[in-house]
């Protein structure tokens, strides 16, 4: 089908598409890459398929979670930046009105022992969904270590699965690390220095914002949670845990459990766990605020950035540098499932991660049913009298 003019395209249609698919995006990245297909090149004739495929792999260059600003980025192709305020918005509202209304039943002062019981079993199969986000992520990127040496990509693999298994709130100087050592490398073999690469100042990721009061907390969780989460939303998760669980204080292990299954469950970005982390810090104004800050970073990308972006894939230093931060970002992903499955209470938890990992790994049943049977069975597990955490 012919490439269309983005005039055919109005601030309505956009909005009324877009929010479409913020309602029904169940699923996480691959859910949304494929509805986003369909309808800009399958249906509509926005784009064509080699357009839309250099948008996925334009997007997956930018910090921040990727199907969101793959989202963005296509409403921005069809009717410029207008088009990507409302497209982006429409895309993350939906999640967000949800997520936030799970996040007022689950964090309610004295939950009903079924509700509890639901949020124990959906947090336990959160670990078995990250190892199964990472697991997914593999054989791309061994492919493209063919022409990038399968040996370094292992060893960044490794590394990633160890800081966030092991490091927690290091992880993203071991993903910046392993991003550097591959661009040294590549530099070196082109017999170009890295000296004026590095001597560019380094923001410190020291929590600075910790006494700034509650709100500015939140601000700084959420921008870190916008800025990092690159290659998905678990890659962030250590990170976050220990932010939200062990520095402020604001969930306990169990109720980020619960955050993380809430936005695996609902529709939209993954990545609005962070409201969940929000509201537990500060009621809605936190939520509202923590989303905000985590999608602004997507949304300046694109708003500024977007018509950079063929030269910016063409970048053989830009490319270097994912080349080392690619795989330490999945091993990140695979690693984040050791301190979910540690931070489980109750005995029968560990039954039901067994059992998510069945119903994923064996079965092949998507996230979401496997999250929600997850939730079922804690429910059941509830109303029998299986000991909760308070």
């Amino acid at each position: 089908m012919p490439h269309k003019s983005t005039q055919d395209a109005g601030l309505g249609t956009v909005l009324r598409e877009w929010g479409r698919i913020g309602c029904i995006g169940f699923g996480g990245p691959p859910t949304h890459i494929a509805l986003l297909r369909k309808l800009c090149v399958q249906r509509r004739g926005w784009l064509s398929d080699q357009e839309f495929e250099d948008a996925i792999a334009a997007c997956n260059l930018l910090p921040g979670p990727a199907s969101t600003q793959l989202a963005i980025f296509t409403a921005w192709r069809v009717r410029g930046r207008a088009g990507a305020l409302v497209g982006g918005a429409a895309f993350i509202v939906p999640g967000l009105i949800v997520i936030l209304a799970l996040a007022a039943l689950f964090l309610t002062g004295s939950p009903p022992a079924w509700v509890r019981g639901a949020g124990a079993g959906a947090g336990a199969a959160v670990a078995a969904v990250a190892v199964h986000a990472g697991v997914g992520l593999i054989p791309a990127g061994w492919r493209r270590a063919a022409t990038t040496g399968r040996v370094r990509w292992a060893l960044y693999l490794v590394a990633g699965v160890a800081s966030a298994a092991f490091l927690g709130p290091w992880l993203v100087l071991v993903l910046l690390g392993c991003g550097l050592i591959e661009l040294t490398v590549n530099r070196a073999r082109r017999g170009e220095s890295t000296a004026a690469l590095f001597a560019v100042p380094v923001q410190s990721w020291a929590a600075a914002a910790a006494g700034a009061g509650v709100f500015a907390s939140v601000a700084w969780v959420a921008l870190k949670v916008g800025m990092l989460s690159y290659g998905g939303g678990f890659v962030i998760i250590p990170l976050m845990q220990d932010d939200a669980v062990n520095t402020y204080g604001w969930m306990t292990a169990g109720e980020f459990l619960n955050a993380v299954a809430l936005g695996q469950v609902t529709p939209g970005p993954v990545v609005q766990t962070v409201a969940v982390v929000g509201y537990a810090a500060a009621g809605l104004a936190g939520g509202i605020l923590a989303s905000l800050v985590a999608f602004a970073p997507s949304f300046l990308f694109i708003l500024f950035g977007a018509k950079h972006f063929d030269r910016l894939r063409g970048n053989p230093n830009v490319r270097a540098f994912l080349d080392g931060a690619g795989p330490a970002a999945v091993g990140a992903i695979l690693g984040s499932a050791v301190p979910l499955a540690l931070s489980l209470t109750q005995a029968w938890q560990y039954a039901v991660l067994a059992g998510a990992g069945v119903l994923l790994f064996v079965l092949r049943r998507g996230v979401v049913t496997t999250i929600l049977v997850a939730a079922g069975a804690g429910t059941v597990l509830a109303l029998a009298g299986a000991l909760l955490p308070s």
